[in-house]
């Protein structure tokens, strides 16, 4: 009998065990959708995609697909090079990656408040020139003659360049000056950074990182008669 008593215990005990991982294991299953696939990215670019505030790491929500797109291409085949990228990237098809383009470029959280900065009143000034009107004598369109008046990007291929943290925009102004970031040909973005110094590029970025949103920060598309400044590979067709 006591035999019985503790066999019937013992499998009784199996069978809630069994029960219960059962339970956990169902409790765990994660649904699968492109918000759960895209969990990687979120893990640098912030809930969302709207950034961290590390300083390095972009915001991608709300960015036009196009660009986005472009941007996962270029990892992909090492026009742009940071190597967790490449890796999560480097089996990706066409198809995926414009599922995950559109995706970021569906949201639009909220921005974080401009990151205050101690630059030089010259030195902020000497970027919201560049930004506005250029510099002729170095042969420098203004920023806003390709990325929109309002500097939110213009779609479906230019991003906007508010809301990004300044030390993301120097890197990425020294990458393209130096090579290590390139775009289809012709590389407009390559011939502007060349014509930059040091200090333009810490003008620059100083003064895009102080500025507020407007109230609208999706890219407009771009009208059919916009003309960029010079020719520019990453935007054709």
């Amino acid at each position: 009998m006591k035999n019985f008593l503790k066999n019937s215990r013992t499998g009784l005990l199996s069978v809630l065990i069994m029960l219960g991982a059962i339970n956990v294991a169902a409790a765990q299953t994660v649904p699968d959708t492109l918000a759960q696939r895209v969990k990687a990215c979120v893990a640098c670019h912030g809930q969302e995609g709207r950034a961290t505030t590390d300083g390095f790491y972009p915001r991608i929500a709300g960015k036009p697909a196009g660009y986005l797109l472009n941007q996962l291409r270029n990892f992909r085949d090492a026009k742009r090079t940071y190597p967790m990228m490449t890796y999560m990237v480097a089996h990706l098809n066409e198809s995926y990656l414009q599922e995950i383009a559109e995706y970021f470029a569906s949201l639009n959280p909220p921005y974080a408040a401009p990151q205050p900065n101690q630059a030089s009143a010259a030195a902020l000034e000497r970027g919201r020139v560049l930004v506005k009107l250029g510099d002729t004598s170095k042969k420098l369109p203004a920023c806003i003659s390709c990325h929109g008046d309002k500097m939110t990007g213009l779609a479906p291929f230019i991003p906007g360049l508010l809301g990004l943290p300044r030390d993301y925009l120097v890197a990425q102004l020294g990458a393209w000056q130096t090579g290590s970031r390139h775009a289809t040909a012709p590389d407009c973005m390559h011939s502007v950074a060349k014509q930059l110094d040091a200090s333009d590029i810490a003008a620059v970025s100083a003064w895009l990182a102080t500025q507020n949103l407007p109230v609208d920060t999706k890219a407009p598309l771009a009208a059919k008669d916009f003309k960029l400044p010079l020719a520019c590979g990453s935007v054709l067709p």
